[in-house]
């Protein structure tokens, strides 16, 4: 067996996808201090390690099954991990369980300082993490995301913070979270070909080029209207027009994927860390707007 190194380590979880999950807990919290609520910021840091954790561990898992299923060969994008002969399969396997491990004994922590709401919540992230690969290959992926990483960590982080559920949180967990599922449909409408080869079926598969292609830029255009949508409603406050700026780079992305139909796979080779970048600085600006909202209300 190798000897691996600090880094090593860390590229097998790949911590460049953090913000996908981090940053729906961390909008979440700015939110709350907007709405003024009394939070527990030690519940809310928590929960925002525990799900750092929990996607460390759903990333090993995904790679494992991907490698054994031959999702993921050296021809394909994506983690090298396995293809490049870095791991062997045992030991992602051996990462993946042990941060399993950690991330449920931190939640039953959790869960001991909040109460049984946390309990259901928490078991369907470790649903979604271990059921990811099956689901994935079965086009439910976009779903099991959405739910992962947008409406469990949302509603989660504002039970453990104020302990409540309040279900107005999911009015910012839609924006947030159908950027981040386009991180996963750049993703996969790139590797159609590679998918097919391994004889998996994924919903940009099922839909064509073209019409994922206009998929992915309803999900990072949609979340700009949604937002003016709230404002003007009265539902968000209007300091969360700083997103807009994020605009700039959604609509390069869309410049990017509309030459997906006529110069293939290579034409989008890096639209899923495009999109990740656009996640992170949307997520960071909704969030300013929050605090700077809840400073001066």
């Amino acid at each position: 067996m190798k000897k691996h190194s600090l880094k090593d380590w860390m590229i097998a979880v790949r911590p460049w996808s953090f913000p996908a999950s981090s940053m729906p807990v961390v909008v979440t919290l700015a939110y709350l201090y907007w709405m003024q609520q009394d939070i527990n910021w030690v519940n809310g840091i928590w929960a925002l390690l525990n799900i750092v954790v929990f996607h460390a561990a759903g990333n090993t898992w995904s790679d494992y099954f991907d490698y054994k299923h031959k999702v993921d060969a050296r021809d394909t994008f994506g983690a090298k991990t396995l293809t490049d002969g870095m791991f062997a399969p045992r030991e992602i396997y051996g990462l993946s369980m042990a941060l399993l491990a950690v991330a449920l004994v931190a939640g039953v922590g959790l869960l001991w300082r909040t109460g049984l709401p946390l309990l259901y919540i928490g078991i369907g992230g470790a649903a979604c993490s271990l059921l990811y690969p099956p689901l994935k290959y079965r086009a439910l992926g976009d779903v099991v995301i959405f739910l992962a990483y947008a409406l469990l960590p949302t509603l989660g982080t504002c039970y453990v913070a104020t302990g409540v559920v309040d279900w107005n949180v999911l009015w910012i967990a839609l924006p947030v979270g159908l950027i981040t599922v386009a991180i996963l449909h750049a993703n996969n409408t790139r590797d159609m070909r590679t998918d097919a080869r391994a004889e998996i079926q994924t919903l940009a598969m099922k839909l064509g080029g073209k019409a994922s292609m206009y998929v992915y830029c309803a999900e990072v255009l949609f979340p700009f209207g949604w937002i003016a949508g709230l404002i003007a409603a009265g539902t968000l406050p209007l300091w969360t027009l700083l997103v807009m700026p994020a605009l700039v780079p959604a609509i390069g992305n869309v410049r990017v994927v509309s030459r997906f139909p006529g110069k293939g796979e290579s034409a989008i080779a890096g639209l899923d860390e495009m999109t990740a970048k656009l996640q992170l600085l949307f997520s960071l600006l909704f969030t300013l707007s929050f605090v700077v909202a809840g400073l001066l209300s």
